[in-house]
């Protein structure tokens, strides 16, 4: 009797693990995604951050060596 309890426990699991990989499988075939958005996404990210970096990098200098100065007259 522990023995049929086991197997039917193992069934159902095995039955809604299979369910449930084939739902995951019919969501994700379904999504066809926006490629050129993302792309469009992407080149527009890259843009800003090469726009700020550009206008931010010599600040960023400025503040990085003053803190690696103060820091030396410590010692």
């Amino acid at each position: 009797m522990n023995k049929n309890w086991l197997n039917s426990i193992r069934e159902n699991i095995s039955k809604w693990i299979m369910n449930r990989s084939i739902r995951t499988y019919e969501l994700i075939s379904s999504e066809r995604g926006d490629v050129p958005g993302w792309v469009l996404v992407v080149l527009m990210t890259t843009g800003l951050v090469t726009g700020i970096w550009t206008l931010a990098a010599p600040r960023i200098n400025g503040i990085l060596r003053n803190s690696l100065d103060s820091m030396n007259g410590i010692r």
